[in-house]
């Protein structure tokens, strides 16, 4: 295969009109391939960290220079020369040159731009979908794995970081049951997020605001109140609840909890704080009396006895998600497994900085029985790559946000393309319950 004969990174900006990185590769026969990095405003403290100029006159100090120059002057002269489509020794190498530990030196959204890039300019040079590279980079970890086309599970209704702190949990989510196709899930998802436009407009609650990722923001008083909406959002669309439509949460519970008292504190609560138990007994209540399917992030990051509580009593009925708690990170994700602490796990690449460190995650999850969800940030771009990573693993779930913004649909269109392309359905179908053995 060709070698790598120019890097070039600039300046472009995310859907929140925030500065990231941009990264172009050329081979030596003129393939070439572009990879931009997201970014994300609820973010785990284990993440690899962002590189920002911190220069107030620029993008109030969010410019990306930096990261910028980082590649430009030296990452681009660390994998000149090098094979593209060996993706572990450019990933390693690219590590090596920042040499800390959470990528902090040259940047992880410098990192891992580069590393997206390398996958897309290999698939280019081969004359292979990306799905299609991915996946047989992604068999030499898993070789077990199979190329689906995920099933979105999709934001309705956005709050905590996501959409100006109206609500504590982050996102109140959809996932479409027994769909035959991703072609059919999608028309599903779109018509109860068109239906629950009309029920918030009934109830004179804001529908026209959207948060982050396209989710619907209105000034609502209580979590379940926002359940209560979606139930009705599905009734009127034509739907049955948990056949047809099954809900999902993110909770993301770190930011709603004290740490100096170890405990939580949700507003309609009236901020008394809570103990980890009191908050797995509130959301046992919740799957109870609603289709719930997933929670994500139920306890904070570090709660790890919380962690082991939830999972317990909870772990066998519904799939319980570690965002934070894992942050696409192996060996958080080995304690988890170890400690029986959730029962699956978001994958994020910016979390961990480079695409084998992604796969990495993806393989010790499956090798263990942890679901996977592959996970786009809040702070998006046009760049499509995590459809193809999610089809390439064969995980089964995708989590991009709502149908209401271009970073988004163009993923979701992506997926639409991929399925075309596989010459028709071949999406992941999952039982209710799910086992923690």
């Amino acid at each position: 295969m060709p070698r790598i004969q120019s890097t070039i990174a600039r300046e472009v900006l995310d859907s929140r009109g925030r500065p990231t990185v941009e990264v172009e590769i050329r081979t030596e026969c003129g393939k070439k391939g572009r990879a931009i990095a997201p970014s994300g405003a609820s973010t785990g403290k284990h993440e690899a960290m962002e590189r920002r100029d911190g220069d107030r006159k620029w993008y109030g100090g969010l410019g990306v220079g930096g990261a910028v120059q980082a590649v430009n002057q030296i990452l681009g002269q660390v994998i000149s020369g090098m094979n593209p489509a060996d993706q572990v020794a450019i990933d390693t190498a690219l590590i090596a040159a920042d040499g800390t530990p959470n990528k902090g030196k040259l940047g992880a959204n410098a990192i891992l731009a580069v590393s997206m890039a390398t996958a897309v300019v290999a698939a280019e040079t081969e004359g292979l979908e990306l799905y299609e590279h991915l996946h047989q980079l992604y068999l030499k970890k898993n070789p077990k794995a199979k190329i689906i086309v995920p099933l979105p599970m999709v934001n309705m209704i956005s709050g905590g970081l996501h959409a100006g702190g109206n609500l504590d949990f982050q996102d109140f989510l959809i996932y479409p049951e027994g769909c035959n196709s991703y072609r059919e899930a999608l028309e599903r998802i779109v018509k109860v997020y068109n239906s629950l436009g009309r029920v918030l407009a009934k109830h004179g609650e804001t529908h026209a605001l959207v948060g982050d990722e396209g989710g619907y923001g209105p000034n609502l008083t209580a979590n379940e109140t926002a359940l209560e909406r979606i139930m009705e959002a599905i009734l009127l669309a034509g739907l049955k609840p948990e056949e047809d439509v099954s809900i999902a949460l993110d909770v993301a519970a770190s930011h709603f909890f004290d740490a100096d008292i170890n405990a939580y504190r949700l507003r309609e609560w009236h901020e008394a704080p809570r103990h980890a138990e009191e908050m797995v007994v509130f959301l046992s209540n919740l799957a109870q009396k609603y289709p719930i399917r997933s929670i994500e992030d139920g306890l904070a990051e570090d709660d790890w006895s919380g962690w082991q509580t939830l999972t317990a009593a909870l772990g066998r009925n519904l799939q319980l998600v570690g965002d934070d708690l894992f942050t696409t990170q192996v060996a958080r994700i080995e304690r988890g497994i170890k400690e029986r602490s959730a029962n699956a796990v978001l994958i994020k690449l910016n979390q961990v900085g480079t695409v084998s460190e992604t796969f990495d995650a993806l393989a010790l999850a499956a090798s263990h029985g942890y679901r996977a969800v592959v996970s786009a940030r809040s702070g998006e771009t046009e760049d499509t790559f995590i459809a193809d990573l999610a089809t390439a693993s064969g995980c089964g779930q995708i989590k991009i946000g709502s149908v209401a913004r271009s970073e988004r649909l163009a993923k979701y269109n992506r997926l639409l393309r991929i399925e075309d392309h596989l010459g028709g359905p071949r999406v992941a179908a999952f039982q209710k319950r799910v086992p923690t053995e």
